[in-house]
């Protein structure tokens, strides 16, 4: 996949079937931890066949080294990491706040890029970050909450952006050597498994649901997850980890655009600014971006 060209064109497909993730998860009936749960075991009744049905990528599997192995598990363990800090900041703060204080992690991806792989950005392509970050925060500016318990829920958001950052860089590392199907198949494994043991502690519930939230949760896994993050992971061994949660800015647009068509829901000047901000931002950042 020499292309750049399809790597981004795969990236923005990607980050718009991500978008629907905010869709199910509203047409869900369930508690957070079910829904995060749910989603990856159902993601991986999708993956695990595919694995086994591909001799070379299955025996990579069994021979996975015992570092490869550890750096998997610990990827898919702050996987599930991020989705619990940022549920459990849901609680305390407003979305818009969490929302906007999860967008952070390009600024997270591009510093341990820098610290750990001597990866650089450029003037322009950081005006980027910080244009879409703004845009972010444009959309989401009404429901700002200041409060003592709204400050923990940003730490928890703040604390989950870098999270999920040094996941996609553990994957960005893991890629050149891995195959994707291998990474993810660990990665969301360990991550299933840390989820069932939240949603055990939690005293939430594993049956018991409509069978709208049990199509719900298969829509997340097939479009959201596979079509959406798996494509990510299939990326990072392409793209550096910053590339790739810069592309994940661009998961409010989609959202809003989809909710426009499916819920009906208007669109607001304030919203379309804050997408405008967003897609500029994208456009300087992979613009001036060396390849």
């Amino acid at each position: 996949m020499q292309s750049v060209v399809v790597q981004y064109a795969l990236l923005g497909m990607g980050v718009l079937l991500l978008s629907t993730s905010a869709i199910f998860v509203k047409m869900a009936e369930a508690p957070s931890g079910i829904i995060a749960f749910y989603r990856l075991l159902f993601t991986l009744a999708f993956l695990v066949p595919a694995l086994l049905a591909r001799k070379q990528e299955r025996e990579q599997l069994v021979h996975l080294n015992g570092r490869q192995l550890r750096l998997a598990v610990i990827s898919g363990a702050l996987l599930a990491v991020h989705w619990v800090m940022w549920f459990e900041s849901l609680r305390y703060t407003s979305v818009a706040s969490s929302t906007v204080l999860v967008s952070l992690q390009p600024l997270f991806s591009i510093l341990f890029g820098a610290l750990f792989l001597k990866e650089r950005v450029s003037k322009w392509g950081m005006v980027g970050v910080f244009l879409a970050i703004f845009g972010s925060a444009i959309i989401g500016w009404g429901d700002f909450q200041v409060s003592g318990a709204a400050f923990w829920g940003d730490v928890l958001s703040f604390a989950s952006a870098g999270v999920i950052s040094l996941h996609f860089l553990f994957g960005q590392l893991l890629r050149k050597e891995m195959d994707v199907l291998p990474y993810t198949v660990v990665c969301y494994t360990a991550s299933t498994v840390c989820l069932a043991i939240y949603a055990l502690a939690a005293g939430q519930s594993f049956s018991g649901y409509s069978c709208q939230t049990w199509g719900c949760f298969l829509g997340l896994a097939l479009f959201a997850t596979v079509g959406g993050q798996c494509v990510f992971n299939l990326l990072l061994k392409y793209l550096t980890a910053s590339a790739v949660t810069m592309g994940i800015l661009g998961e409010p647009v989609g959202t809003i655009i989809l909710a426009f068509f499916i819920f009906g829901e208007s669109i607001t000047l304030q919203q379309a600014a804050g997408m405008l901000l967003i897609l500029g931002g994208l456009w300087l950042f992979f613009s001036r971006k060396k390849h």
